[in-house]
């Protein structure tokens, strides 16, 4: 890992304004809420982990982007961002596609973050340090949808907002679906880059 830490303080200073522009007037607070719950543990176990086991560059740079994903979507709700707005133009839809997005995204952006953690704090290598990545994605993303049932529970109607089924009885299913494709589109990609040495990413 570079000793370089500017990249982090820049990535750092960009989230702190972006998300404090995003929590003036959200379309819903208490849905907004609702998903800050989320970030803000990702947030703390990063920052208490930070000393003991950084990360390289580039797992932060994917933490970063998902953040700014999740941030956005939770300004707006998972069911009525902008880009749905237009998706629904565009495709004559009446279902919200912002929240497979960022599923498919959690799959795609924390895979090399938990394969960095899994080979360096874990020891892991060759094909279980692909693979176990790929297991540990899926195991949050059914945890994640668990977690939005229990709320969907307690919280009534916003709960029933923040889970986002949208009618869709296999909404949780196809949701953590999209979290596994994405990890393993991740350690395919990763794994081919490794074989051919075209480059290396941990740093």
């Amino acid at each position: 890992m570079g000793k370089k830490k500017w990249p982090l303080y820049v990535m750092i200073t960009v989230f702190v304004v972006y998300w404090v522009f995003m929590a003036i007037t959200p379309t819903n607070r208490m849905q907004w809420l609702m998903e800050n719950i989320l970030l803000v543990s990702v947030i703390l176990v990063l920052l208490f982990t930070y000393k003991k086991f950084r990360l390289s560059q580039l797992s932060y740079l994917f933490i970063f982007i998902f953040l700014c994903f999740h941030t956005y979507g939770a300004h707006y709700t998972y069911q009525g961002t902008p880009f749905d707005v237009w998706l629904k133009g565009a495709l004559h839809t009446h279902r919200s596609y912002y929240d497979r997005v960022v599923h498919l995204l959690f799959g795609l952006l924390w895979a090399y973050p938990v394969r960095e953690w899994l080979t360096r704090a874990g020891g892991m290598r060759g094909f279980w340090s692909y693979a176990m990545p790929v297991a540990v994605v899926f195991g949050f993303s059914a945890f994640f949808e668990i977690i939005e049932m229990g709320a969907a529970y307690v919280a009534g109607q916003v709960g029933q907002e923040y889970v986002g089924m949208q009618g869709d009885v296999f909404d949780s299913e196809k949701d953590m679906g999209l979290g596994l494709i994405g990890a393993l589109i991740a350690m395919i990609l990763l794994g081919w880059k490794r074989k051919h040495g075209e480059t290396k990413l941990a740093r």
